[in-house]
Parts: C-alpha cells; structure tokens; sequence
C-alpha cells in the first residue's frame, strides 16, 4: 500500500468513527462480516446497441430479501428470474429465492443528449458508454446490513478488447468494489471493441488512456499532460482514486467531457488546455478526485470548486505561469459579472464563473484567520473524505471549522 493509500485510509477511518452511530458498527470487523455474491454477466453484439444482462445471486442469496431497481422502461425492458419479480412503472422489485437466484433483462446503451450527440455509443467496432447504465441503481433489503462481494464479466465479441476503470482477475473478470456502498454495481466509464491504449503509473495510479482506433485522439499527448498535472492533483487530495480511465471518442460523441467514478470521457478534439487558460479536463478530474454530487442550491460549490481547482493546478505544477493564471482569473471575475445568483439549481458557464471568484475570495479569508495555517484546500480535503450531498450549510460549517471563526465572503457570495 503506497503513502498515499495509507493517509487515505486513515482519514476515512477517522471520520467513520467520528460520525454518531459508527461505534457499535466498527465493533465488527469488516474482514470477518459475512457477504453476499453477486456476478453480472453482460453479453455485447457489434452494432447492436441493446445488450442483455443477467443478475446472479452466487453465493449467500439468503442474505437478501429484495432489490428494487430504478429502470427507465425506455431503456431496460425484458425482465424475467427466477423468484419473484414485480414490475411496476420504472420500479422493478425482485425477491430472489434462496438458490439459483437470477434476474435477467435487455438495456439500450445508446444515450442521446439534448444537443442531438451522443454520450453513450455502440458502433460496429467499438461501444463507449458507462456502466451505470448496465444496472440501474437500486435500493436493497438485506439481513443484517450484509454488504456484497461483486464481479462483472464482459461476454464481447472476437476480437474485443475491454479498457474499465476496474481490477481484473485472472478469470478474466472485474472486480466490483465501492466501500461507501452495501450493494456494489459497476459504475465509471467503459471502452470496449478495437482501440488504443497508453498504461502508465503515475504516483501510484494506475493510468489507462484509450480511444476507437482513427478518431484523432493523441494519447501520448494527453498521458504525458497527465504526468505533468496528476502529481499535484494527488498532492491536493490524498484519496485520489488509485485507478484512474481516461477515454475519447470523436463526433458523433458530446463535445465536452464527463466525470464518472475512477474514470472520465473527453471529445478528441477538446483542447487539454483552452485559449483562456482553463482546462476542460482537469475540470472533470476534480470530480472524480471529490466524488461530489450537490444538494439543492449548492451546485455552484461543486461545480466552482472543479473549475477553481483547475486552474490552481495548472498553476501549481508548472503548466502555467503566474500571470497567466491571474489573467485567467481575471477573464473570469469578468464573465461573472453577467450571472445572477450563485444558489441556481444547476450551475454552469458565468454562474461557475462567479463562483471561481467567489471561492477565491473564500480561501483568501481562510488564510488570514487562521495565519496562513489553513487554506480551502484543507476543505475540499475533508469533502473529498466524506460520502454523501455537498450541501450549503455543510460546506458553511467546513469552511468555518477550517478557519476557526464565521466567513463573511461566504455570507457575501450569497447576497445575505
């Protein structure tokens, strides 16, 4: 286990036992709880963007009582097992029997955004997707919080490659393991048919960079960006995953890029770095570094926090000079001036433009009440531990935790 794993680790293990109602959970040992076995078999055909994907319970299926999945019924359908199975609208409850536990369907995992691309692809040689849209997400009754132990194995076709974000055993199959949930399901970003791919190590992260073999893509390029701007990514944040997936594709793909879990997607044609000194890329790798999703009104903290941070490590590893990164900065402060409030439901363009500002502001206050002993980085730190919503009032209480007194600029940012 590296340093870094190391320090992760033990900043996940403070905080869980410092949450109320951890005590009695820690009594038990995490190596010696029991766990359920679930392998998802996913069967994909050239061209054919529905494939088929079967559920099996293989070991300890007494464990469970139900799982209730969240399938859109325009993209999952054919859902048949063994036990029972209840469908209801998009709701779809299954109560495994005690052996040969097994459910079964179809999922189209062609995605269409609102700009009429695509982030979501099955074409005659390659398919890129995310796996979340294998199995929908879904809540679970089990005996005893009993978590579960699961694979994925991918059934392609000749001459298929597979490049995801997960660790393969020699069988050939994945491992599926997220240690913030019960129930694991693969989740994070998929390449899969003829491709290319660069594997490096970089500071303890297993690096992969793929993309469809012709669509532009410079992949030494990008791993050797990668190589310059990773380290100071991990130096910010400890837990950063120790895999880590960058795919691409070109049109008919989304023109931008998307953050996935240990994993993300960028256009082969988006610059690493834009004219105007921000990077699209390092955006989307502070969401996978934070693993946040916002609460209502608090988006813009999520969303300025990636774009601030982006800049800053550009910065900080010597990918830009001081007075570009000021003029950057400045370039935004007057894009800002053309949003409304901050606590929009979605934020994006000049509202995360005003919160890069906003944010800016916000550390420089933290510095100088506590000394310079502490910065924001110390807060995206401790959010990057945590599970669970960003929300305002939790972003509040960090940020004057970390600065040892209330933050105007915070007050300020908002209008109070």
């Amino acid at each position: 286990m590296t340093m870094r794993a190391r320090l992760c680790k033990v900043l996940f293990l403070f905080l869980a036992v410092s949450a109320e109602g951890t005590a009695a959970a820690a009594s038990t040992p995490a190596a010696e709880r029991p766990t359920y076995g679930v392998l998802y078999t996913v069967w994909i055909k050239p061209g054919d963007q529905v494939a088929t994907v079967r559920i099996r319970l293989n070991r300890h299926s007494e464990c469970v009582r139900w799982m209730r999945f969240n399938a859109d019924p325009a993209r999952c359908s054919g859902f048949k097992g063994s036990g029972d199975v209840e469908i209801k609208g998009g709701k779809v409850t299954w109560r495994p029997p005690a052996n040969d536990a097994w459910l079964q369907y179809r999922v189209n995992l062609e995605s269409r955004r609102e700009s009429g691309r695509f982030d979501g692809l099955v074409t005659p040689d390659w398919a890129l997707f995310r796996a979340d849209d294998l199995v929908p997400a879904a809540y679970t009754e089990v005996v005893d919080d009993t978590p579960s132990k699961a694979r994925l194995d991918l059934k392609l076709p000749d001459g298929w490659s597979a490049a995801t974000p997960f660790p393969r055993y020699t069988s050939g199959r994945y491992n599926l393991d997220n240690p913030h949930r019960l129930f694991d399901r693969p989740v994070g970003w998929l390449l899969l048919g003829k491709f290319g791919a660069r594997r490096e190590t970089v500071g303890g992260t297993r690096l992969t960079v793929a993309a469809p073999l012709g669509v532009g893509m410079r992949r030494m390029d990008l791993l050797a960006f990668l190589r310059l701007t990773l380290p100071t990514m991990q130096e910010l944040f400890p837990c950063f995953p120790s895999r880590l997936l960058v795919v691409s594709a070109g049109d008919p793909m989304w023109r931008g890029a998307l953050s996935g879990p240990n994993s993300l997607f960028v256009h082969a044609d988006r610059p690493m770095i834009s004219e105007n000194a921000t990077s699209t890329l390092l955006h989307e790798l502070v969401h996978v570094a934070m693993r946040a999703q916002s609460a209502p009104g608090a988006d813009w903290v999520v969303e300025g926090l990636a774009e601030f941070y982006s800049l800053e490590i550009l910065r900080r590893s010597g990918a830009i000079s001081s007075a570009r990164f000021e003029k950057a900065h400045r370039g935004l402060a007057e894009w800002g001036k053309t949003a409304g409030r901050l606590d929009v439901p979605r934020s994006s363009g000049a509202t995360t433009a005003r919160a890069v500002g906003a944010l800016r502001e916000i550390d420089a206050e933290i510095r100088l009440l506590s000394k310079g002993k502490a910065s924001l980085d110390d807060v995206v730190r401790a959010m990057a531990v945590e599970s669970g919503d960003v929300t305002l009032a939790g972003f509040r209480a960090q940020v004057e935790s970390v600065a040892g007194g209330k933050v105007r600029s915070l007050d300020v940012a908002l209008g109070r």
